[in-house]
């Protein structure tokens, strides 16, 4: 069809490039984007592989909607081993970049092997080349962008780029496009960094965007923005993005604050990112999206230089906000300019410098530990110290650059007590004792405690009369009840498997229109496609797709001991000031619940059954568990 793309299979190694058709059998049953990348990832990656190696590979895939006419349908995603938790890697990014791609005629980019030099890809509809990017390492990624910008002579260029931080071995080093899109969980910009790759440079050509049905598919269209932009949240996310919604988690009781000793911050009011409505110069979105969420900022200071900055995102509010006690917004902000540009996640970063705060208030760390660096709460000048220390390996800001996990092993001295990670990878931003559906998804996911992953939305939008109608039980939508919670993960994780696979963003789906049944989505992937598509095929989609990833998982290393939060939630500082609590109370019967609607054994393993009602053959996608 000419709609699809094709998959071009680079090897760095050799310089050698080629195309492959990227057929509609395996769209009908993969979609794109993360389905496409976790079947090519089992069928390449064996046990064994070291994530900074060049037998790892790294997988770029549009959704199979990105770049078309449908809303919001800019999404990247973007995989491979993950060096941060050595299991599945999985990261997504908006802006222009994946429309760009498919622009020039590719569905799925595949990376092989190690350049021997620093190089970039040049990627235009009728050129591919591997070219010399000596001169751009250890540049930043702003610098980066307008460095290679400047030297082809065209703004219209898209990038994605690393900085520093993937360079250097930092393990949870992003991907970035323009200021402000980032790919940033999991390190891949650090396995980008470990094949010498500085960046991809996309030349785009102007094309019209399919259609198989032009009335069927306006219609469809017309239909799903008008639910984005009929919720209540719309002209908030407009207005404030996903930053002015701190003190509304501070309400509901999940912001967590000083690395998750509370539940509440005292300045949540203070860095809400609806302070910054001043400061805002430019709003602007991703690839045709009518919900423009992203914002350009200056700061003035009386005569001196305005200062240029973009406003972060929600989780990046938290992070390196209330779980590191700063109470200061304009040096919250600075911070997360800082870490997009050196190429660092910014939630791992806050978490890990949370982390170490936390460390260093129990004493567990001294200032002969940090070279001097008080580390007292809120510190915005430490902080910024060790940002810089974990890109170019020094002091306990090169510690930090590890994660949390292997960082507390490193320092020792009972430090791997307060360490907040599931399977390797820093927590998210919600405080998961009194959000308990949050807690099961962070403890569940393909890859690690990410509520971006799994976007549980539902557990706070939807009303109990929906989730009985649902999920059985009212109790569903009870932020402190168990009941109701692994249906309701389960139905989450699928649907967003299903958005990343069809390149379309989770804010518009599960933030604003919020019904979590594929019915929009259905209708426009019919009509761009000119395919019978229906939401019981959507969600055998995802449903498969999910169960892919738990395989590639358990090949790599993984087991049901894995689908757990620290233990650091199961004790008084860290539950809300409650009493202490114990997992048999209420993760552990979350967990096996979940495990009984996924299909599951008692171990979390797929069973036979569940594979043959999904289609997954035991020859393609053999069962393997960790000895």
């Amino acid at each position: 069809m000419a709609f699809l793309g094709q998959i071009l299979d680079i090897d760095l190694n050799t310089g050698v490039w080629n195309f492959f058709p990227f057929s509609e059998k395996q769209a009908r049953k993969f979609l794109g984007g993360r389905g496409l990348n976790v079947k090519l990832l089992y069928e390449n990656l064996p046990p064994g592989i070291d994530p900074l190696g060049p037998d790892n590979i790294l997988i770029f895939s549009c959704g199979l909607l990105t770049g078309t006419a449908a809303p919001s349908s800019a999404r990247l995603h973007i995989n491979a081993l993950s060096p941060l938790t050595g299991l599945l890697g999985s990261s997504n990014v908006g802006g222009s970049a994946g429309a760009k791609l498919r622009s020039c005629g590719i569905q799925q980019l595949i990376i092989r092997g190690k350049a021997s030099k620093p190089v970039y890809l040049w990627i235009s509809s009728d050129s591919i080349e591997i070219r010399n990017a000596e001169s751009f390492w250890g540049l930043d990624t702003w610098q980066t962008q307008e460095r290679i910008k400047s030297n082809l002579a065209s703004d219209k260029l898209k990038i994605l780029t690393i900085g520093p931080g993937g360079e250097n071995g930092t393990l949870f080093g992003c991907i970035m496009t323009d200021r402000d899109h980032a790919a940033g969980r999991t390190g891949m910009g650090t396995v980008m960094g470990s094949k010498n790759l500085k960046a991809i440079v996309i030349k785009g050509q102007r094309q019209k965007r399919p259609f198989r049905s032009k009335s069927k598919g306006h219609e469809a269209i017309k239909q799903y923005v008008l639910q984005m932009k009929h919720s209540p949240h719309y002209e908030g996310i407009v207005k404030h993005g996903g930053a002015g919604y701190v003190k509304w988690a501070d309400d509901l009781g999940i912001l967590s604050t000083f690395n998750y000793r509370q539940n509440h911050f005292e300045a949540a009011a203070l860095i809400d990112g609806k302070n910054l409505e001043k400061n805002i110069t430019r709003s602007h979105g991703c690839y045709h999206c009518p919900i423009h969420c992203k914002a350009d900022l200056e700061f003035r200071n009386n005569d001196a230089e305005p200062q240029q900055a973009v406003r972060p995102e929600f989780e990046s509010m938290l992070a390196l906000g209330a779980k590191c006690g700063l109470r200061d917004l304009h040096a919250l902000v600075m911070l997360d300019n800082l870490c997009s540009r050196l190429g660092l996640d910014t939630i791992s970063a806050g978490n890990a410098i949370a982390f170490a705060m936390d460390l260093y208030e129990r004493g567990i760390l001294t200032t002969a530990d940090t070279g001097g660096l008080d580390l007292t709460w809120g510190n915005a000048e430490a902080m910024e110290k060790i940002i810089l220390q974990m890109v170019y390996g020094n002091g306990i800001g090169g510690i930090l650059s590890q994660g949390v996990r292997r960082a507390a092993k490193s320092i020792g001295r009972g430090a791997e007590k307060y360490a907040p990670h599931v399977k390797g990878l820093e927590m998210a931003g919600y405080h998961p004792y009194n959000i308990l559906g949050t807690a099961l998804g962070y403890s569940v996911s393909s890859r690690g405690a990410d509520f971006a992953d799994i976007y549980a939305t539902m557990e706070y939008k939807w009303l109990p009369e929906e989730a009985s109608k649902v999920f059985g039980t009212p109790q569903a939508v009870d932020l402190y009840s168990i009941h109701g919670k692994a249906q309701l993960v389960r139905r989450a994780m699928i649907v967003g498997i299903v958005l990343d696979s069809l390149g379309l963003c989770k804010v518009p789906a599960l933030c604003l229109i919020c019904s979590f049944d594929l019915v929009g989505e259905a209708d426009v992937t019919a009509a761009l496609t000119g395919w019978s598509v229906n939401v019981s095929e959507l969600f055998t989609f995802g449903e498969k797709i999910a169960n892919l990833e738990r395989l590639f998982n358990l090949r790599h290393g993984a087991s049901g001991a894995d689908d757990r939060l620290p233990s650091m939630f199961f004790e008084k500082d860290y539950n809300s000031g409650k009493e202490p609590s114990k997992p048999h109370e209420w993760m552990e019967p979350m967990i096996k619940e979940f495990y009984r609607v996924m299909g599951w054994d008692e171990r979390g393993v797929p069973t036979p059954e569940k594979l043959a009602e999904l289609g997954i053959s035991p020859v393609d996608f053999p069962i393997q568990t960790a000895a």
